[in-house]
C-alpha cells in the first residue's frame, strides 16, 4: 500500500534520487538497494526515486530496472512513495518500461524529457501522454534541458498537467521565472530537481525536493523545507547556506560518481560505477571530503 498523498504532494514532499548499489563485480546488488532505501527514509525521505540517472539508469537492463523496484518497494513501500525512472528518448521503450514499473510496484513514475532526438513541442505532448495513457501510476514530467536538449514548453506543461495522471513536474531547467509561470499556469506539484536551487524554487511555490545530496543531508533538508513552510525565512536561509559547500562539492564533477564515493565513505551501500562513468580519482575524494566536512557532513 502507497503511503498517503495529496494533489498538492503526489509523491510527498523529501525525495531522494537514489544510486543503484552494485557488487564487487558489477552485478545489482539488491540487498544493498535494500539497505540504502531503509537508511534513507529513517533519514527523512517520504519517496525515492529508483531507475534516474543518478541510478545509472542508461547501463541497467530492463530486467535489473524491474529487480530493483520490486526490492525498494518490499523494503519501504509502506513508508515512503517509490517512483520509478521510465523515460528514454523512445516512446513505445518508455511505454514499456512504465508498464512494468507498474507491475513491479511501483507508485509512480518519472518521465524524463527525450533526449538526444530534439523532439518538437507535439513529439514531447504525444511522448509523455503515451507514458501516462499506458498505467494507471501518477506521473512527474522532468524538465532537464541541460542534458536533454529540449525544454518543456510552458504551454505544453499546461496542455499536459490536463491529463488527470500528470500530476508533477521536477525542474531541473535553471529557470526560476519560467518555473513561476509554469506553476501558476498548469498547478503541477513542483519539486525541485536542482539542489542548489531547492529554497528558491520553494519561494515560487515548489512543493519539495528531488535531490541527489539527499543521500547524505536528508535531516537538513527537511529541516529547510519546514522552516519555509512554517514561514521561518531566516531559518531556511541559514539551512539553504550551511549546505552551500554540499551542493558545490557533490557536482564538481558528475552526480552518481560524487554520490557513491561519499557513500562508501560513509560505509552505506554503493558499490562500483558502470562505465562510461568512472571513480573519483585520489585528489578529487580529498576535494570532496573537504567539501562535505565544510557543510557538516560526517564521513
Amino acid at each position: 500500500m502507497a503511503p498517503t498523498s495529496t494533489s498538492q504532494t503526489p509523491f510527498g514532499r523529501v525525495l531522494t534520487a537514489m544510486v543503484t548499489p552494485f557488487t564487487t563485480d558489477g552485478a545489482l546488488d539488491l540487498d544493498g538497494a535494500q539497505r540504502l532505501a531503509v537508511h534513507l527514509v529513517d533519514a527523512g525521505n517520504d519517496g525515492l526515486i529508483v531507475n534516474g540517472t543518478t541510478g545509472e539508469s542508461p547501463t541497467t537492463s530492463d530486467a535489473e530496472k524491474a529487480q530493483l523496484v520490486r526490492a525498494v518497494v518490499e523494503a519501504v513501500g509502506d513508508r515512503a512513495h517509490v517512483v520509478a525512472g521510465a523515460g528514454t528518448n523512445d516512446t513505445r521503450h518508455s511505454v514499456e518500461l512504465a508498464r512494468a514499473a507498474e507491475q513491479a510496484g511501483a507508485h509512480g513514475l518519472l518521465a524524463v524529457t527525450p533526449y538526444y532526438s530534439k523532439p518538437p513541442q507535439e513529439g514531447l505532448l504525444r511522448h509523455f501522454t503515451a507514458i501516462a495513457d499506458a498505467t494507471g501510476l501518477p506521473v512527474m514530467l522532468y524538465d532537464i534541458p541541460g542534458r536533454s536538449g529540449v525544454p518543456i514548453g510552458t504551454e505544453t506543461m499546461v496542455r499536459l498537467a490536463e491529463h488527470p495522471r500528470i500530476v508533477a513536474n521536477k525542474d531541473a531547467k535553471g529557470d526560476l521565472g519560467r518555473a513561476s509561470w509554469a506553476i501558476a499556469r498548469s498547478r503541477l506539484a513542483w519539486y525541485s530537481g536542482d539542489d542548489m536551487l531547492n529554497l528558491p524554487l520553494l519561494s515560487v511555490g515548489a512543493v519539495g525536493f528531488v535531490s541527489v545530496v539527499g543521500h547524505l543531508v536528508s535531516p537538513e533538508l527537511r529541516a529547510m523545507l519546514e522552516a519555509h513552510l512554517a514561514g521561518d525565512v531566516a531559518k531556511a536561509t541559514e539551512i539553504h547556506q550551511k549546505l552551500l559547500p554540499v551542493f558545490t562539492g557533490m557536482f564538481r564533477t558528475q552526480g552518481v560518481i560524487t554520490t557513491k564515493a561519499a557513500l562508501t565513505l560513509q560505509g552505506q551501500p554503493a558499490g562500483p560505477l558502470r562505465l562510461p562513468l568512472v571513480e573519483l580519482t585520489a585528489e578529487e575524494t580529498e576535494q570532496l571530503k573537504r567539501d562535505l566536512a565544510a557543510g557538516g557532513v560526517q564521513l
